[in-house]
């Protein structure tokens, strides 16, 4: 059993900052990648960034420059600092990690958190 929380979430003016954090527990062997994914209203979820075990990362483009994806392997957590947030970073925000159990790899997803990008 693999579960992943999040926090950090909240409501934020345009041009302003948040982090979110989503911590992984469970008997948990390592863990393959962890990343961010988003829902906003009325669209479908979409890939916003991962990291690997070997700490590479990759964003969608439209958060490169602004969003910055980290991991503290020893915490089985991931961070996502967001900055220059605008009003179309709204959504839901999901942690998605690819952990190693002991019958073998495993999908999970937190259970999200929000962040409002408003005047």
């Amino acid at each position: 059993q693999v579960k992943l929380v999040e926090s950090g979430g909240g409501s934020v003016q345009p041009g302003g900052s948040l982090r979110l954090s989503c911590a992984a527990s469970g008997s948990i062997f390592s863990i393959s990648y962890m990343g961010w994914y988003r829902q906003a209203p009325g669209k479908q979820r979409e890939w916003v960034a991962t990291i690997d075990s070997r700490n590479n990362t990759n964003y969608v483009d439209s958060v490169k420059g602004r969003f910055t994806i980290s991991r503290d392997s020893a915490e089985n957590t991931v961070y996502l600092e967001m900055n220059s947030l605008k009003p179309e970073d709204t959504a839901v925000y999901y942690c998605n990690a690819e952990v190693q159990l002991s019958y073998g790899a495993h999908e999970a997803w937190g259970q999200g958190t929000l962040v409002t990008v408003s005047s």
